[in-house]
């Protein structure tokens, strides 16, 4: 399995398929590259060098005890591109990997990145404060923290329903599709899987956004329920420079389905204006 060994020496495990334009797809919590299979093989069928990497702390990926947080994150990447001497990047981030890539492209990606693209991503921020009132109150990341704590595995397979929106009426998600969340979940060391609650909540990527000067597209299910659309993608829009927001009418923020043939339909055609 190919690897690279970041400059703190973190062993960062990514997987490399097709040839062409590269394309860097960052995963959401707790998950890891797997989450990106499909799209891994959608995107070199269709002539591009797609790549998806685990984060630290996640999937195969070493577990370091620091480091857990968004610019970390955001430098090993940054490593994982010069070291694969990657040019005219497409970047992909879900969830937490929307934070990720919006950080790399702002701060270490000038002259690299050609067009970004996020979906269900947690900037601007998530957190509730008095410059972000609309937020997510702390108690609901306090609660995260205490169920991983506690039994994360019950604690993902619980969450896997407000994920892909199983709890609401009429869902179609699998219970495989679940499975495979809590499998993908447990993978994560603990520490990574605690500290990484505050990078994606508490980060604030206002001045990233406003810093991206090459087009994004953002995408978010108008039903996510684990980052509400109204205090992420919608504020986004406004930060950027040269925004696309597109809304999946009743989409969850887990990417499945009629969601997720929607949205790789349009990541295609994103990339190829």
């Amino acid at each position: 399995m190919p690897y690279i060994t970041t400059s703190d020496g973190t062993q960062i495990y990514y997987t490399d398929q097709g040839s062409g334009q590269p394309v860097i797809l960052s995963h959401g919590w707790p998950l890891s590259s797997d989450a990106w299979q499909v799209e891994l093989k959608l995107l070199a069928d269709h002539g591009y060098r797609a790549i998806a990497h685990d984060r630290r702390g996640h999937g195969r990926s070493s577990q370091p005890w620091q480091g857990n947080d968004m610019d970390t994150y955001a430098r090993d990447l940054a490593e994982l591109v010069e070291q694969l001497d990657l040019h005219d990047i497409v970047l992909i981030g879900h969830s937490t990997g929307g934070g990720e890539v919006v950080r790399y492209a702002a701060q270490h990606g000038k002259g690299r990145v050609a067009k970004i693209i996020t979906a269900g991503a947690v900037p601007p921020v998530m957190v509730k404060s008095e410059a972000n009132p609309e937020g997510t109150p702390i108690e609901a990341f306090d609660g995260i923290r205490a169920g991983v704590l506690k039994d994360r595995s019950q604690f993902y397979q619980d969450l896997s329903a407000p994920f892909f929106g199983a709890n609401r009426e009429g869902a179609e998600v699998s219970q495989g599709a679940r499975d495979d969340f809590w499998r993908q979940g447990m993978l994560v060391g603990l520490k990574a899987a605690y500290d990484c609650v505050a990078a994606f909540s508490e980060t604030d990527f206002t001045e990233d956004l406003k810093a991206l000067d090459v087009p994004i597209l953002l995408a978010h299910g108008d039903d996510d329920q684990i980052v509400p659309i109204a205090d992420a993608a919608i504020k986004s829009a406004d930060l950027v420079k040269h925004g696309v927001l597109k809304v999946y009418p009743g989409a969850p923020h887990g990417i499945y389905g009629d969601y997720q043939e929607q949205l790789d339909a349009d990541i295609l055609a994103f990339i190829a204006e």
